[in-house]
C-alpha cells in the first residue's frame, strides 16, 4: 500500500477516534479498539492476525503499566486515609512561613502527585485548599490553580502515571532517565505554573454559591477530625514514603550506567529499580507504617488498599487499547510511513511530537489517549536515535498533552468545580495555565535536546 494511502488510514483513523469519543459518547477503550480493528482491516493486516497484533499491543502496554496504576492508587489511598497530607502541609508552612503559604502548598501538590492520579490527588488536597483559604481569607482560586496545575505536569511528565510509562514502553525510552528528566522539567514548569497563577490571580473571580458555602464551613488546618483516631504521621514519614520508589528507580539507572554488567549490586538494582517493584516496596512500608503499626487489622488494611482498585480500572483499560491501536499502527506500516513523510519535509520530531499531541489532547480531552495515540504515530519515527533523544521527544509528547485542558476535559471540570468557576472563567484560567506550562515545558524540553 502507498504511502498516500497509508497516511489517509491514518488520518482518518484520528477523525474516527475523535467523533466516537466526542459525538458518540462512546468510552474511550471501546472507541480505541474499533478504530484498531478498522485500521488493521484496511491496511491490509491478514485476517488471522487482527486479534493477534490488537493481543499483543495492549498485553505489552498493560504488563508495563498496570502494576504501576493499581501499586500508586493504593500508596495515595493510604495516604489519604492517614491525614498525611495535612502534615505534610503544615511542616512545609511552617518552614516556609505563612507569607509563603501558597508556595508550601504548590509543593505539597508537585510531592503528591508523583504516585497519585491527578483526579485523585486533586481531590485528596481540596480540604487543604478550604481550609488554608478560609485562614487567609483569599479565594480558594489562590492556592487551587497553582497546586492543581504543578499536579497536571507531574501527572502527565512522570512514569509513575499511565500516559508517561506508556510512551516509554511505546517509544522504548528509558524509564529511569525519563523519570529524573520528568522530575526536572516538571520543577521548572511547576514554578512557571506558580508565578503565571499568581498573575491570573489578580484578576476577582465569582464563586459559586456551593464552593463559597464549603469554604465557610471548611475546618481549619489542624483541627479536622482524621478518619482515623490516631494522630496524623509526620511529614517526614509522608515525604519519605513518597521519596523512596523515586530513589530506587533514580539509583538503578545511574547503577545501570555506572556499574559494571556482572556487578552484583547493579543486578539487584536492576530489578529493585523498576517502577513496579520500587512502588510495590514503598506500598509495603506505608502498609506497615500508615496501617498496622497504627492499629489497623489486616482485614481493614486490605479493604483501604483494595479500594483503589475500582477507580484504577478506567485508566487501565483505556492504556491497554491505547497499545492496541498503537500496536495496529506499527503493524500496518502506517509509523513507517509517518516517519518517511516526516524526513521528507524536515519536520523536527521534538515539535512534531509536541503539536501532535496537543492536537490530540484539545480534540478529545484524555491526555492519555493524546500521548498513546501520539507515541504510537512517531514510534518508528524514533528508530536509530540516542535514548537522551528518545527520552526528550517522550517528553515533548507528554507535555503537549498537558496543554489545552478545556470543556472536554475531565480534569477541567474536576478543577472548575471544585474551585468554584463557571466554564467562561475555567477557560480564562485553567486552561490558559495549563497551556502556558505545556509549552513551557516544550521549549525547556528542546533546549535539553540542543544540549544532548
Amino acid at each position: 500500500m502507498s504511502t498516500t494511502a497509508l497516511l489517509l488510514i491514518a488520518l482518518a483513523s484520528v477523525v474516527l477516534l475523535l467523533l466516537l469519543v466526542i459525538k458518540a459518547k462512546a468510552h474511550p477503550f471501546v472507541a480505541l479498539l474499533i478504530v484498531s480493528l478498522l485500521v488493521a482491516f484496511t491496511t491490509g493486516i491478514p485476517a488471522g492476525d487482527i486479534i493477534k497484533t490488537v493481543e499483543k499491543g495492549m498485553g505489552g502496554i498493560l504488563g508495563h503499566i498496570a502494576s504501576i496504576i493499581i501499586l500508586g492508587s493504593m500508596l495515595g489511598v493510604l495516604i489519604e486515609m492517614s491525614g498525611g497530607a495535612e502534615s505534610l502541609a503544615k511542616k512545609l508552612t511552617q518552614a516556609l512561613g505563612p507569607k509563603r503559604t501558597i508556595a508550601a502548598l504548590t509543593i505539597v501538590a508537585f510531592i503528591l502527585g508523583t504516585p497519585v492520579f491527578f483526579e485523585v490527588g486533586f481531590i485528596i488536597i481540596i480540604p487543604l485548599i478550604y481550609g488554608f483559604s478560609k485562614v487567609s481569607h483569599v479565594s480558594p482560586l489562590k492556592f487551587g490553580l497553582p497546586m492543581a496545575g504543578v499536579m497536571l505536569a507531574v501527572h502527565v511528565a512522570l512514569p509513575t502515571h499511565p500516559g508517561a510509562a506508556a510512551a516509554a514502553s511505546i517509544l522504548h525510552a528509558e524509564v529511569g532517565w525519563l523519570m529524573i528528566t520528568g522530575l526536572f522539567v516538571a520543577m521548572i514548569v511547576g514554578i512557571v505554573g506558580y508565578f503565571y497563577s499568581r498573575m491570573l490571580n489578580k484578576r476577582n473571580y465569582q464563586l459559586s454559591i456551593n464552593v463559597f458555602e464549603q469554604q465557610q464551613t471548611a475546618e481549619l488546618p489542624g483541627s479536622a477530625k482524621k478518619k482515623t483516631h490516631h494522630v496524623p504521621p509526620s511529614a517526614w514519614v509522608i515525604g519519605g514514603l513518597i521519596v523512596i520508589p523515586i530513589a530506587l528507580i533514580v539509583f538503578g539507572t545511574l547503577c545501570q550506567a555506572l556499574l559494571a554488567e556482572g556487578n552484583l549490586l547493579r543486578q539487584i538494582m536492576t530489578i529493585i529499580g523498576t517502577p513496579p517493584v520500587a512502588l510495590l516496596i514503598s506500598l509495603g512500608i506505608a502498609s506497615w507504617v500508615l496501617g498496622l503499626r497504627r492499629g489497623m487489622s489486616l482485614k481493614k488494611l486490605g479493604e483501604v488498599t483494595g479500594s483503589a482498585i475500582p477507580s484504577s480500572a478506567d485508566v487501565i483499560l483505556v492504556a491497554g487499547a491505547g497499545g492496541a491501536f498503537g500496536g495496529v499502527l506499527v503493524a500496518s506500516g502506517i509509523g513507517n510511513a509517518l516517519a518517511e513523510v516526516l524526513e521528507a519535509i524536515h519536520l523536527p520530531l521534538m515539535p512534531a511530537a509536541f503539536l501532535l499531541s496537543l492536537v490530540l489532547r484539545a480534540s478529545q480531552g484524555s491526555a492519555t489517549v493524546a500521548i498513546l495515540t501520539t507515541s504510537g504515530l512517531l514510534s518508528q519515527a524514533l528508530v536509530g536515535l540516542e535514548p537522551a533523544q528518545t527520552v526528550l521527544i517522550t517528553l515533548s509528547t507528554c507535555f503537549g498533552a498537558l496543554g489545552l485542558s478545556h470543556v472536554n476535559d475531565a480534569g477541567f471540570w474536576v478543577v472548575t468545580r471544585y474551585l468554584g468557576l463557571s466554564v467562561p472563567d475555567g477557560l480564562k484560567t485553567w486552561t490558559v495555565l495549563t497551556t502556558v506550562m505545556g509549552i513551557s515545558g516544550f521549549f525547556v524540553t528542546w533546549a535539553l535536546w540542543v544540549v544532548v
